[in-house]
């Protein structure tokens, strides 16, 4: 097979805008559907290189990709469609989906399928044949699927199904090259492209033609294919329903007749019948098309065994998450100091409190530049290369598969330790990293407890007020204080926001070597939007609240804090002033604290002082750039409510903490 080529690909430019206008400027454009973990990522971004943005689909929350392809003198748009096993309306994701294809109507729909497990998913390529569009199905991953001893017959299974069928190994670049040949071909002989209809047994198919024969009789107009409007009303769709309801009811009324005759032969309901005729479909081409050779135990499997064993699963686990946080510590931590010193080299990045108007705004933007810059690129970036190395390799769906128990506590599911786990390194992608999660109220539970995750920032202040100052073991304390807040405040959100929480449901692939360049481009992807949107904050932020505290204007801060700093936390009284600096960035907490005092801080804070100090940063309201993405993907009702919540939450912890400490 081969690859596809450098010079088929266009020249790298990381400017969105000229992505956009490129775009725009479009021969053919084409749409990658899947299940989740299939590689379809891999084959997106092996596709459009750098060429790609990232954003959200429009009016919701949910991620967009998109890029540019030059393919033998064409421009094509690649779009990335998310990660779904049918469509279904459970899930926004299988929304915009389905109807990204039938009214955007991409020139050609690539399925890619896991070659490792074909039956499965060609569940979902049977509905992608509902829905009559020009496709062409990528066989992905055949190297796993051949030391599994699959071997799969394209042949066969493009006979079967009606369409193109091509196998790749996309990590490695393996037939992208006849993929997108295959495309090209069915984009532009489309009129020469017969669209084969799969059918289902007697029973269910005589209802379906007769359902789509009514649907077309009334002219309906309603964007979707006539076949698939009429299964899905068979299945009882809700949105289907509604949409049909409104242009005739007579239509809907007789869907109700048919199903109810289905049930009754059947005696299950109507969306069962039809799951299961897509089911025994997809097992009879499967079946027709794949040979499976008798093989020995892979050594993936056995590490499978033992991720997934009830005792060795949960060590497995443990090790995994401890080894991310420490290798971006470890590694941020240098980095940060190496970048410190440099900037340090130039002019001093401390808070400047003292000075003309304009050489104190300068100092504040530039120390939000130097944050960005020293908390970003030190902690963020080491944190989402081996997140997502990690991830690709498929050890991380097994961790978050291990902790569902543990999440369902507070209202959640597996899948949300991975944005709690990214909390760590910033709160930002983490809160925009709940889009995984299936409901809003379940990135809703998930952005409340990634507000509590102590991130690089917070981090800072904990090494830099108690570890130093206090001890190690303090430190860590603080931080096994967190956890346990986290889930405590968790469940109680649970009882005080409605609903139920969903199960889990994840694909798990096989485990694989994953490739250091994907991982640097998904890096990259998540950590642009991050810089886009953090850097202007911390830069105007910094620079208006000093410019407010260097002349005066924040100083009533502190007399109006008192009570709580002072009297209730035992801290002195300017440690209202750092508590309002800490909204725009926690590590002004340490940074102001220096600039006042000097390093010397053991003569103005007590051990005790130190402690609290930290704990209440720890918990405190969330940063700026934190709380205008809570706004962002939710509403600012819901980031001020979790702000009030967080606020209360450090102070009253702080104040019991602070009088245990004093019985000692």
């Amino acid at each position: 097979m081969n690859k596809l080529t450098k010079t088929e690909k266009t020249n790298k430019s990381t400017e969105s805008e000229n992505i956009k206008e490129s775009l725009d400027e479009t021969d053919m454009t084409i749409a990658l559907a899947g299940n989740a973990n299939v590689g379809k990522s891999v084959i997106f971004n092996e596709l459009t290189g750098s060429n790609q943005i990232v954003g959200n689909w429009p009016g919701k929350t949910i991620e967009r990709a998109e890029g540019k392809l030059h393919f033998e003198g064409q421009n094509i748009h690649v779009i990335d469609l998310p990660g779904i096993y049918s469509f279904s309306t459970y899930s926004m994701e299988e929304i915009v989906s389905r109807e990204y294809i039938a009214f955007e109507k991409p020139d050609v729909v690539i399925n890619v399928v896991d070659a490792a497990v074909l039956e499965r998913n060609l569940f979902f390529t049977t509905q992608l044949k509902e829905m009559d569009v020009p496709l062409v199905v990528c066989i992905n991953q055949i190297d796993i699927a051949k030391q599994k001893g699959i071997v799969i017959d394209t042949e066969k299974l493009s006979a079967a199904l009606g369409v193109p069928v091509v196998a790749t190994v996309a990590i490695r670049g393996e037939g992208l090259h006849e993929l997108m040949e295959a495309v090209n071909s069915v984009a532009h002989n489309k009129s020469e492209n017969k669209i084969t209809t799969l059918e289902y047994g007697a029973e269910v198919e005589t209802r379906i033609k007769s359902l789509t024969n009514r649907i077309e009789s009334e002219h309906l107009n309603l964007g979707y294919p006539s076949r698939w409007v009429a299964i899905k009303l068979l299945e009882n769709d809700p949105e289907i329903r509604k949409l049909v309801e409104s242009k005739a009811k007579n239509v809907v009324h007789y869907s109700y007749k048919l199903a109810k005759e289905i049930e009754n032969i059947h005696k299950e309901p109507s969306f069962s019948v039809i799951a299961a005729e897509r089911y025994s479909l997809a097992n009879r081409i499967a079946s027709g098309a794949q040979k499976q050779t008798e093989i020995e135990i892979t050594f993936s499997e056995r590490l499978d065994k033992i991720v997934t064993h009830r005792i060795f699963g949960y060590v497995t686990s443990a090790i995994v998450i401890g080894g991310l946080l420490l290798w971006t510590f470890v590694i941020g931590t240098n980095l940060s100091n190496l970048l410190s010193d440099a900037f340090s080299f130039f002019t001093p990045v401390d808070p400047q409190v003292s000075g003309t108007f304009v050489a104190i705004l300068w100092n504040g933007a530039f120390g939000g530049i130097v944050a960005g810059i020293t908390l970003v690129i030190p902690f963020v970036i080491p944190f989402y290369i081996m997140l997502s190395l990690i991830e690709n390799s498929g050890i991380l769906t097994r961790v978050a598969f291990m902790i569902d128990s543990a999440m369902h506590t507070i209202g959640l599911h597996g899948k949300a330790l991975i944005p709690l786990i990214l909390g760590y390194g910033c709160n930002v992608p983490a809160i925009d990293q709940t889009r995984i999660l299936e409901t809003r109220r379940e990135r809703l539970l998930a952005s409340y407890a990634v507000t509590f995750a102590p991130c690089a920032a917070r981090t800072i202040v904990i090494l830099g007020l108690v570890a130093i100052y206090v001890s190690i073991w303090w430190a860590i304390a603080l931080y096994a204080l967190d956890i346990l807040v986290m889930f405590t405040l968790g469940r109680a959100a649970l009882k005080v926001v409605p609903g139920e929480t969903t199960g889990l449901i994840m694909e798990m692939h096989s485990f694989k070597i994953p490739s250091l360049s994907v991982a640097l481009k998904q890096t990259w992807v998540r950590t642009k939007s991050l810089i886009y949107f953090v850097f202007p904050i911390y830069i105007l932020g910094s620079a208006i609240l000093q410019g407010l505290y260097a002349y005066g204007v924040l100083n009533p801060v502190n007399y109006i804090l008192a009570p709580i700093t002072v009297y209730w936390l035992g801290l002195p009284m300017i440690t209202g002033i750092l508590l309002v600096f800490a909204v725009i960035r926690k590590e002004f907490t340490l940074l102001m604290l220096v600039a006042l005092f000097g390093t010397h801080l053991a003569g103005v804070l007590t051990p005790t002082q130190f402690i609290i100090l930290a704990l209440v940063g720890m918990l405190f309201t969330p940063c700026l750039s934190v709380l205008s993405k809570l706004a962002l993907e939710f509403s600012w009702k819901a980031s001020g409510t979790i702000a009030v919540a967080n606020f209360f939450t450090a102070v009253i912890i702080g104040g019991v903490v602070y009088r245990i400490i004093g019985l000692f």
